[in-house]
């Protein structure tokens, strides 16, 4: 197990230069806590995996040495220059350099631009300091070219401007809007990775404002109302989207904003609802529909059934009662049974189901009947 402070001081006992840069830097200064950890050195990533050849340390394509330590993520990548995009961020063809003053003007943001050494002292080149006790998102070099080189940069800067709760330089606003139409070069795994970030965040709902505001949505697919409530659950933001196309959603993911969408349709939670769909995604409606978390565990706690199985009453004895043989029809008076049981109509007890069937006897026959003829 490695330390930050040991991290910098191997690099630098083999005869480079190591600092930490970007967010853990910019969060430093914010006196928040970070466990991601950018450095950027002049060794390469040949040098890299030799000093730390003792540790978890990994190697990628893009040039940058992993290692997960101490529960701090260390991303350990070479003084680089970006020579040229090619529409896509992560294809970007890069030319090693030995100046930590060229890999601090690649850099999107000034308050991203903060160098750290292991004594803990800040180098600053870029002025990010003040942009960042100014609460200030400033681009650095010229935006239109910063833009265009990578256009998730203009997601990056409504996201940090949302999660920070910064204002967006009033040139760098104006060209994020002017250039609005380069969303549609970013792919759906993309924006929904910054999107995510953002509605994770309490001041999400300000944060899709903007991008309303930026006229981006249309360009992402996506749509809100303005009645849209802030919940601390990813799966509770998303469900109060509407997409106009497939985002790559995890199977789970897509089924559970499914679920949500149709609580918050229903509009109400109650023990049907508990038992259709369990605590969490009740939880969840719950939380957008103004519910207390509290009252919904105290519901799931007095739920008089969980399960079908669960109500005194077997297929067997159902069809005796009705006269019927073994059909779709006991799938509806299950369905039947289970509400009135979960809406305290009737208890779960033998005896009060049998009694209700009996009462009952002849919707079910003609129903059966009704079946039968179709």
């Amino acid at each position: 197990m490695v330390t930050v402070n040991e991290v910098l001081t191997r690099i630098e006992d083999n005869g480079f230069e190591a600092y930490i840069v970007g967010g853990y830097v910019r969060d430093y200064v914010l006196g928040n806590e970070s466990t991601d950890v950018d450095i950027c050195t002049n060794a390469r990533v040949k040098d890299l995996l030799t000093i730390f050849a003792d540790t978890s340390a990994t190697s990628n394509e893009y040039g940058s040495v992993k290692i997960n330590s101490n529960n701090y993520r260390f991303d350990i990548t070479t003084y680089r220059r970006d020579v040229k995009y090619n529409g896509d961020r992560k294809k970007v063809e890069i030319e090693y350099v030995d100046n930590l003053l060229d890999d601090v003007n690649r850099r999107d943001f000034t308050m991203n631009t903060l160098c750290m050494n292991k004594d803990g002292a800040i180098i600053d080149i870029m002025n990010g300091k003040k942009d960042i006790e100014d609460h200030i998102i400033r681009c650095v070099g010229k935006i239109e070219d910063r833009l265009e080189e990578d256009p998730l940069r203009m997601l990056r800067a409504v996201r940090f401007a949302t999660v920070l709760n910064f204002k967006i330089e009033e040139n760098l606003y104006k060209e994020l809007k002017k250039k609005k139409k380069l969303i549609l070069k970013l792919s759906l795994e993309r924006i929904k990775e910054e999107l995510t970030k953002m509605l994770l965040s309490s001041n999400a709902i300000n944060g899709l404002k903007m991008l309303r505001e930026l006229d981006y949505l249309k360009y992402m697919g996506i749509s809100f109302n303005d009645d849209i409530v802030y919940v601390n659950d990813i799966c509770g933001m998303f469900s109060q989207l509407d997409f106009s196309i497939e985002y790559p959603f995890s199977k789970e993911e897509r089924e559970n904003i499914k679920k949500v969408k149709k609580i918050l349709k229903y509009g109400i939670i109650d023990n049907n609802i508990i038992f259709d769909y369990g605590l969490y995604l009740s939880m969840v409606a719950g939380a957008i529909l103004g519910y207390d978390k509290e009252e919904i565990t105290l519901m799931d706690k007095n739920l008089p059934i969980r399960r079908y199985k669960d109500m005194d009453i077997n297929s067997e004895e159902i069809c005796n009662i009705l006269s019927i043989k073994p059909s779709k029809i006991l799938n509806s008076v299950f369905e039947d049974l289970k509400e009135k049981v979960l809406n305290g109509e009737i208890e779960n007890t033998n005896e009060q189901l049998k009694s209700y069937l009996f009462s009952s006897r002849k919707k079910w026959l003609d129903e059966g009947a009704n079946t039968r003829d179709s």
